[in-house]
């Protein structure tokens, strides 16, 4: 929805909160429902009411745990039976510096200063250690934003005494423990605060009349920062750049203007922008964004400007340049198809007010902020938080390259008319083992992430996956792919329950089976794949694997589940190009297949060499 999408008009949204839902809820959509404890230092109703419209136009369906007023402590420490029955999907701890009870006084010492120090962490920290522990799930956590006043005026961040010195090292503590702390997330309302204007934001009227941590104008700002977090641990962030060039990229016409006379570089104050704008942009490719081009433009100009030498972005940067007459609107579908993504994972960047309404209205899920002049193209972007970095794996740094691999193995199947011929040429290597700590984050982040290739579409946190990986009522694979154009890393995970046959009623959309009832047979309650990888039979392999595991356990059948959704109808039939025999279809779609492992079983990959 246009009126949520960054920037937006913050008193709309206020007034508009309910309508809004409302719209949100008759367009419909493929909602992914979770449960959210707010557990706050302060009031969090307005909060709440605003977060859920965000959260609505990302895809996700939240319900809510509210805390009373001031009492997220007691809530976590004591049990609240209300809150222990809501078993939430994620914790969100909403405090500010309003909830620390003690600062250093002028006349402090160090080592009074350093216990008051602890004893504000540990307030924190032990709540935490319970929450997590009682919970296993994914807990966000505010850390404290400036005072808006400074006793010590300009020193007031240099003596240990002051404030501010003392709020930068307990946030340095809260910062610390995430770090060490999987599934624990801070929100930086700090950055926020200054971001909006602390004097503003922190207008001491909303305090002492409604007991608000900020004023009331800035709640859309801060609930909209908040989603982006939830939204990334649930896996809807974009995965995309989709970038114009002329008067993107650089000022300027390339091919009207040529390449020597393009504003990019430090000769004049434009091109210094388009500079630092490139450097944002090489530097989101460092953290997993992918980068494509959809120009409207002769592909050799188009790489001429890319070449110029006083630009940062090179050609090899991006993974796909379209730069042709066709609209771009069919360029990017085509550049979805290709990358083997859906639309709704990129973003299309264009300084064309009516390029961008275009794409915008024929490229369903396609997201088109309106980037503003040239000095504020980094703002919109990074406040927009469409790749909000939650954990930072090998893989999000690589994931570039990756694609850039299979653009390079689709041009090599061109050459080939027999396709298990065009597979043995890849050289593919897999690795396939139970799930391991090293890739634990990596594993949470695929069921989270993916979606066309993803049977049952169930999401689960680092926790529940650790939890699967110690139970002996759990088999467990993780696959790993690489082949002569690189490595894909981790590609797919299946999780398989033991029971038995009579557990196949239980298995719906959003359930999943706690108790063991016998042991002969396997439901598989997760079986997803990237799709870069698709077609390549890693999935023979995977389903090798889980054989292999269920014949040492003594278990003759699998089952497998189906739960179509808006974006998985392309493994449909998936268990019945595998071997498995439908045996149930429901009204809504929803099919069990089941699978009998035959004594002399045939392995079904035959072109992956497979490490176990």
């Amino acid at each position: 929805m246009k009126e949520l999408e960054y920037p937006f008009d913050s008193e709309y949204v206020l007034k508009k909160s309910k309508k809004i839902k409302r719209q949100l809820l008759e367009e419909g959509g493929n909602f992914l429902s979770k449960k959210i404890a707010v557990l706050g230092g302060s009031t969090t109703h307005d909060i709440i009411r605003v977060l859920e419209v965000f959260l609505l136009n990302q895809g996700i369906r939240p319900v809510f745990y509210e805390s009373e007023y001031a009492q997220y402590w007691q809530d976590a420490m004591f049990d609240n039976p209300e809150l222990v029955n809501f078993a939430p999907d994620m914790i969100y701890i909403h405090t500010s510096n309003r909830n620390i009870t003690g600062y250093p006084g002028v006349t402090d010492q160090a080592e009074q200063i350093d216990a008051l120090l602890e004893e504000q962490f540990e307030h924190f920290s032990v709540m935490w250690d319970k929450l997590a522990g009682q919970y296993h799930c994914p807990i966000i956590q505010n850390n404290f934003e400036y005072p808006f006043y400074r006793i010590l005026g300009n020193q007031e961040a240099v003596y240990i005494q002051g404030r501010i010195s003392f709020i930068n090292r307990l946030n340095e503590k809260f910062y610390q423990y995430a770090r060490e702390h999987n599934n624990f997330f801070i929100h930086d309302i700090n950055y926020a605060a200054a971001a909006y204007g602390l004097d503003k934001w922190s207008d001491p009227f909303y305090w002492h009349m409604y007991k608000y941590a900020m004023c009331m104008q800035a709640i859309p700002e801060f609930a909209y920062n908040l989603s982006n977090i939830i939204k990334s641990v649930f896996g809807k962030n974009k995965k995309s750049l989709v970038l114009d060039l002329d008067n993107t990229l650089w000022g300027g016409i390339v091919g009207d203007d040529g390449v020597e006379n393009l504003e990019i570089g430090q000769e004049t104050s434009m091109g210094q922008v388009y500079s630092e704008f490139q450097g944002y942009v090489k530097a989101q490719k460092d953290i997993g964004v992918m980068l494509n081009i959809a120009s409207k433009n002769e592909y050799d100009n188009a790489v001429a400007g890319l070449n110029h030498p006083d630009g940062i972005l090179k050609p090899e940067d991006f993974i796909l340049i379209k730069a042709n007459w066709e609209p771009k609107s069919r360029n990017i579908v085509e550049i979805a198809s290709e990358m083997d993504i859906l639309t709704d994972s990129l973003v299309f960047v264009d300084d064309n007010p009516a390029e961008r309404e275009i794409v915008s209205t024929q490229v369903k899920g396609v997201s088109v902020p309106a980037i503003g002049t040239p000095e504020q193209y980094i703002r919109v972007l990074d406040h927009a938080g469409f790749f909000e970095v939650t954990k930072l794996s090998d893989d999000d740094t690589k994931r570039s390259e990756m694609y850039q691999a299979n653009v390079k193995r689709k041009q090599q199947q061109q050459n080939f008319g027999d396709y298990r011929e065009y597979l043995l040429s890849l050289d593919m290597k897999g690795t396939i083992k139970p799930f391991e700590a090293v890739y634990m984050a990596r594993i949470a982040q695929l069921t989270n992430k993916s979606n066309q290739f993803n049977l049952t579409t169930r999401r689960y946190t680092q926790s529940d996956v650790e939890q699967f990986a110690g139970s002996s009522d759990y088999i467990t694979r993780y696959g790993k792919l690489e082949d002569k154009f690189g490595d894909n890393g981790v590609v797919s995970v299946v999780i398989g329950r033991k029971g038995s046959m009579t557990d196949m009623s239980v298995y719906r959309i959003g359930e999943r089976v706690t108790s063991a009832s016998g042991n002969d047979v396997l439901h598989l309650e997760l079986w997803l794949m990237s799709c870069r990888v698709l077609k390549r039979d890693m999935e023979s392999a995977m389903l090798d694997s889980m054989v292999e595991a269920c014949k040492e356990c003594g278990i003759r059948t699998i089952m497998g589940y189906y739960y179509p959704t808006a974006k998985n109808a392309m493994v449909k039939d998936f268990y019945d190009t595998m071997g498995f025999t439908k045996i149930c279809e429901q009204e809504d779609g929803n099919t069990v297949w089941q699978f009998d492992i035959p004594d002399a079983y045939e392995k079904k990959n035959t072109v992956i060499t497979v490490n176990v």
